[in-house]
């Protein structure tokens, strides 16, 4: 591979797992206010890298090279610029001013700031909505299309709605290092939430070349781990939310085949299972139902459905899984949930009697229920699963998308012509 090679290959995953961490350390130094600082010096990092990457190779540490120049873009920006004294400093009270000396970057200096980060951007002052637009953006590195995917509007909406989120956390003077255990219980439900959002982005992506990503995953979990290790964030919702991704996280390699390409649940090879994730799962899904006499969150709920994916094919599994469906759809009635609760009951009820379940929605225009009604017509009316399969393509974004539903296509064909001879 050329060195020129190499470094674009290498350097699109390293922007998605240190940018995030970079920004928020940068963040605690110089606080909120300059938010859009600490974005700067991380990019043009990252540009750098770009540049001398490709004329003298990958350093031996790219990391370490990474946050070496990220540090000294730091002082470089503190010695000629008057910004900082003149203007930061002015507006943040005396007490919240911060007292290192020497700016530095630690895996617990990096670790703490991100943790840390994650609430602060979570600030009340925004909408809840916002709060979550813009940390996916900011602390997840998500592009607007990705996060108008997540919340299923239009660019243009959430544009809007991140630049007033972004104003209004700006001109808060709440400070990184301030956090209270008050301020993250009141703002843990909005943190899980992105992170769910995160872990899910990667595990079945839209706006994205590659369906399944796996290191938005392993981010994702990394940062929940966090939760789960602090007393305080240890609650019953995160350890739920923990065993959903660990239990989800077991069947990623064997969703995808050696070219990169989707592989469906039913043709998923489960020697490829990670046991260990899934023994992961049981622990936290075992700590979320006796650290809480509450009624069971969607993250339970999801839990639970994830963990009987992970069991055995005997048919009554399916019963199970319809029973969680059932009480998830009443807390989110969302359509994701809808769908995934229909294939759930063609396994139990069989496929004739799911289509018409599937028919109640009346989500024509939406890609998966196209593809559901393509799964469903397969074994009984070939063309009309041809005709569902098609118009999901039609409405996907997706390429990779597009291609796993064109293999099903072909594979129909291939049928339909055998079954006339």
């Amino acid at each position: 591979m050329s060195g020129e090679k190499a470094h674009k290959d290498l350097l699109p995953h390293l922007f998605r797992q240190e940018y995030a961490k970079m920004t928020a350390v940068l963040c605690r130094h110089f606080g909120l206010h300059a938010i859009e600082i600490a974005e700067d010096i991380a990019n043009d990092t990252f540009l750098k890298a770009s540049e001398y990457w490709a004329i003298n190779g990958i350093p031996e540490n790219p990391v370490a090279w990474l946050y070496t120049v990220a540090k000294n873009k730091t002082k470089d920006y503190v010695k000629r610029t008057a910004i900082f004294e003149t203007q930061i400093k002015q507006e943040i009270k005396p007490e919240h001013i911060d007292k290192e000396k020497e700016f530095e970057y630690n895996d617990q200096l990096i670790a703490d700031s991100q943790l840390a980060m994650i609430f602060a951007v979570c600030n009340p002052a925004n909408s809840r909505e916002s709060q979550i637009c813009l940390a996916l953006q900011i602390l997840c590195g998500f592009s607007i299309e990705e996060i108008a995917d997540a919340f299923l509007k239009n660019t243009e909406t959430i544009k809007k709605r991140l630049l007033r989120a972004r104003t209004k956390l700006r001109n808060t003077s709440f400070q990184i290092k301030s956090i209270s255990e008050g301020q993250i219980k009141s703002r843990l439900e909005v943190v899980l939430k992105t992170l769910y959002l995160l872990f899910n982005e990667g595990y079945f992506s839209k706006a994205n070349k590659q369906q399944i990503r796996i290191n938005l995953c392993s981010e994702a979990i990394r940062l929940t781990l966090f939760l789960t290790e602090n007393p305080i964030t240890n609650t019953s919702e995160t350890s739920a939310l923990m065993a959903l991704m660990c239990f989800q996280s077991s069947r990623l390699q064997a969703r995808m085949d050696i070219n990169g390409e989707t592989i469906l649940f039913d043709g998923q090879d489960r020697t490829l299972w990670d046991q260990s994730l899934i023994q992961r799962g049981n622990y936290y899904l075992v700590n979320a139902t006796t650290q809480s006499a509450k009624s069971p969150t969607k993250y339970h709920l999801e839990a639970g459905i994830a963990y009987w994916y992970t069991t055995s094919t005997d048919h009554s599994k399916w019963i199970n899984i319809l029973q969680l469906f059932d009480q998830l759809i009443i807390i989110e009635d969302s359509p994701i949930t809808a769908l995934n609760r229909v294939f759930a009951f063609a396994n139990v009820h069989g496929k004739e009697k799911a289509i018409l379940e599937a028919e109640k929605l009346n989500l024509i225009k939406n890609t998966s229920y196209q593809a559901l009604m393509g799964y469903l017509y397969a074994h009984t009316d070939i063309d009309r699963s041809l005709a569902h399969y098609e118009q999901a393509i039609r409405l996907s974004r997706s390429s990779t998308e597009k291609h796993t539903l064109k293999k099903e296509i072909e594979r129909l064909k291939f049928a339909k012509i055998n079954a006339g001879k």
